[in-house]
């Protein structure tokens, strides 16, 4: 079996590469990231301390666009090619007369196509990623970046002329060979300009390298992994055209469906947000025991009115979920009595003890602590109940791709900083969605009469 999916995922990497489409779309990225950095000028951004600052907040959101939409064209392009025209043409019959499971056929075909769409991506990836240590052109006074055009323009004429070169003495496909040996020297190029500042002196390799925008192209690859299963399990059943409208369609729809979807499965009204959230007591800085007590300030008034005796809940989420706090009854007690709000009968909970406006204190109360993730902190939302879900929505949110999931262009701009471990939990969901459309494809196909 290993044997099968790796011969028919060599054979569909090969014809994939050799498809003129992937070059000229990936060339094609590469060009209209060059004319990114020419007019992305005047976003007038006010946040100067994060990876990105000022112009170059749009400069990342458009490259990264322009990745994203190419590679969802590429991802429909290929995948046609790979199983959709070969049933048309009859050549797929070469392989399922063989005893060849037709599930092997499938991840095999997906196997090669991931495995070239996936060097197409990394290499409009490194280019941004070159326009991104260019910078914005905002004004003719601006200094071009010399070492990132020379070694990146080195890169792409070497590949071509390789790729000229082998194809006229050798007859090598020609798109074949330039991609391949684009993506080393694409990389090169962008390590050699680490290494080099503008002025053209050395530098550190780490100094120009940002991590949050590395985690944000990792994320967006694997968004195109997801499509490339999505345009496959559309070309065991549609045509090129169609496969393509499948797969910009599910594009557009699954970056909406937080708006159209998502919105609706958490119901909790946000009341505030803090601004500041320190101990009463110092020398007990996690509201751990009952009795302990944090002052609150919001950054606006609470709306409606917070009182006291009211439950405090709060996320870091506007939607209420996670909540930080796990649901609790009601304190109906005196906030004033020590037996009254620390009893061994009180259930734990959180409850707001002074209310001045903007100004609160939450008193933990119960004589048990109440299992919290953390105290609160500024940025935190502030609810009165917990948030409830809706099965229903919550079901049709889940079985459809959310891509925002994948796009942190919001988080680097906004200096959030991205853990790690979104990449594992982000590869999980990639791999869920990638098993469920390969599951599709594969009751499609297995229904399909290719004779």
């Amino acid at each position: 079996m290993n044997l099968r999916v790796f011969a028919i995922a060599r054979n569909t990497f090969i014809e994939s590469l050799r498809q003129p489409v992937l070059l000229l779309l990936v060339l094609g990225n590469g060009l209209l990231t060059v004319l990114v950095t020419w007019m992305s000028a005047f976003s007038m951004a006010d946040i100067e301390s994060a990876e990105v600052q000022g112009d170059n907040k749009v400069l990342l959101d458009v490259g990264l666009s322009t990745v994203f939409g190419c590679g969802a064209l590429i991802a429909g392009f290929i995948a046609t090619a790979a199983i959709s025209r070969e049933i048309e043409n009859k050549t797929i019959l070469t392989v399922i007369s063989k005893p060849i499971s037709r599930w092997i056929v499938v991840l095999g075909k997906f196997i090669g196509v991931s495995g070239a769409i996936f060097i197409a991506t990394v290499i409009m990836l490194v280019f941004l990623l070159l326009a991104v240590r260019h910078g914005v052109m905002s004004v003719a006074a601006d200094k071009v970046d010399r070492p990132v055009v020379v070694f990146g323009l080195s890169a792409v004429f070497l590949s071509a002329i390789a790729g000229a070169w082998c194809n006229f003495f050798y007859r090598w496909n020609f798109p074949q060979v330039m991609t391949l040996l684009l993506l080393p020297l694409i990389l090169l190029a962008y390590v050699g300009v680490l290494f080099v500042q503008k002025e053209w002196r050395f530098q550190g390799l780490l100094i120009d390298v940002k991590p949050q925008i590395l985690i944000a192209c990792a994320c967006l690859a694997m968004a195109v992994m997801v499509l490339t299963s999505v345009a496959i399990a559309a070309s065991t059943r549609l045509g090129q055209v169609m496969t393509i409208v499948v797969c910009m369609g599910v594009f557009v729809l699954s970056l909406m469906s937080n708006y159209f979807v998502g919105r609706h499965v958490f119901d909790n009204q946000v009341v505030a947000e803090i601004a500041k959230a320190t101990p009463t007591d110092p020398g007990k800085p996690n509201l751990e025991l009952p009795g302990e007590t944090f002052e609150i300030q919001l950054k606006n008034a609470p709306k409606p009115t917070i009182k006291v005796g009211d439950s405090f809940y709060y996320s870091p989420s506007p939607t209420g979920f996670p909540m930080m706090t796990p649901a609790f009854p009601r304190f109906e007690g005196n906030l004033e009595k020590g037996e009254t709000f620390l009893g061994a009968s009180v259930p734990p909970g959180l409850v707001v003890s002074k209310a001045e406006g903007q100004k609160l204190v939450i008193k933990m109360v119960g004589g048990t602590p109440l299992e919290r993730i953390g105290p609160p902190a500024a940025d935190d939302f502030v609810f009165l109940r917990p948030t409830a879900i809706r099965p229903v929505w919550l079901a049709a949110w889940g079985a459809f791709p959310n891509m925002q999931s994948f796009w942190m262009v919001d988080a680097v701009s906004q200096n959030r900083p991205i853990p790690p471990i979104y990449l594992l939990l982000v590869f999980g969901y990639t791999l869920c969605q990638v098993t469920v459309f390969l599951s599709l494809a594969v009751l499609l196909f297995e229904g399909r009469d290719v004779g």
